[in-house]
C-alpha cells in the first residue's frame, strides 16, 4: 500500500454553527474528537489538520496535533487538501471532514479497501442505509450506485424515486469522507466547477460529470455530521452514552 495521508480541513467561520471546530463536546473541542478518533486508524501513515485560522492552529500546537496553515481563499475542504498535497507528498489523500467526530478506524479501513482490491480506483467514499423519511431531508445527501458499487449519482433529492410507491426502494445516505489518488485530486483541482455540482451544491459531482468513477463502500455505522446546535447536542449525548457502556 502507498503512503496514505489523512487531512482534516477545518475553518472557524460557519454560517450555521459559528466557531464550529472549537465548540465543546463533553468538554473537548470538536476538532480534538475528530483527530483523536481518526488517528486510531492504522491505515493512515500520517494525519494533520489543515486550517486558515490562527486560533485553530494555536489550539492544535498546544495539543501537539500536527497542523498546517493554508490559504483563506479555499471554497471547500477538498481545495484545502489540494494545497496540502503541494507541500506534503503521498500517493493517497483522505479528506476527513472536520465536523465528523463519530468517525471510526473502521470507516477509514473501508474507505481505503477499493484501492487495495482494484488498483485502478481513483476516488472512494462511504454510504450507509437509511429509511425513506430520512431520505426526504435535503440535508442528507443520497447516493445511488451501479452493480459494481460505483456512484451513479449523488443528490439532495430523494433518489431513487419509488414511482409506484412499492416501498421496496433502498436509500443510502452519503457520508462525506473521501479518499483520492494524488492524480485524481490534481484533476479535480484543474477542472472548473461543473453544472450539476453547482445545481446540487455537491462538489463530488464534478468527478462524475468528468468521467472519473467514485467507488462507494457501504458501512453499517452512521455518523452525525455537526452543522447545527442540535447536531452538537446529539453528538454529546452519543459520547455520554458511550462512556456509560460496560468496559468503557
Amino acid at each position: 500500500m502507498h503512503r496514505v495521508l489523512g487531512v482534516i480541513p477545518a475553518r472557524l467561520e460557519s454560517t450555521r454553527l459559528p466557531r464550529k471546530p472549537l465548540r465543546l463536546i463533553c468538554g473537548r473541542p470538536l476538532i480534538a474528537w475528530v483527530y483523536e478518533r481518526a488517528r486510531q486508524a492504522a491505515c493512515l501513515d500520517h494525519l494533520l489538520v489543515a486550517t486558515d485560522s490562527p486560533e485553530i492552529e494555536s489550539y492544535c500546537r498546544e495539543q501537539t496535533i500536527p497542523v498546517m496553515m493554508t490559504s483563506r481563499g479555499h471554497r471547500s475542504g477538498t481545495d484545502r487538501v489540494v494545497e496540502v498535497m503541494t507541500r506534503e507528498p503521498a500517493e493517497l489523500y483522505v479528506n476527513i471532514q472536520g465536523d465528523e467526530p463519530m468517525i471510526t478506524p473502521d470507516h477509514l479501513e473501508r474507505l481505503l479497501r477499493p484501492f487495495r482490491e482494484a488498483p485502478e480506483t481513483q476516488v472512494s467514499t462511504l454510504k450507509v442505509a437509511f429509511d425513506a423519511e430520512s431520505a426526504r431531508d435535503p440535508n442528507n445527501v443520497k447516493v445511488v450506485t451501479d452493480a459494481a458499487g460505483r456512484a451513479l449519482y449523488f443528490s439532495r433529492a430523494q433518489v431513487p424515486h419509488d414511482r409506484d410507491g412499492s416501498g421496496r426502494a433502498q436509500y443510502f445516505k452519503h457520508l462525506g469522507i473521501y479518499a483520492f489518488t494524488a492524480a485524481a485530486l490534481e484533476k479535480f483541482h484543474c477542472l472548473p466547477p461543473s453544472p450539476l455540482e453547482q445545481l446540487e451544491r455537491l462538489e463530488q459531482l464534478r468527478f462524475l460529470e468528468n468521467g472519473i468513477a467514485i467507488a462507494v463502500v457501504e458501512t453499517p455505522h452512521d455518523t452525525i455530521g455537526v452543522d447545527t446546535e442540535e447536531d452538537l447536542q446529539r453528538v454529546e449525548a452519543y459520547f455520554r452514552r458511550l462512556k456509560q457502556e460496560p468496559g468503557r
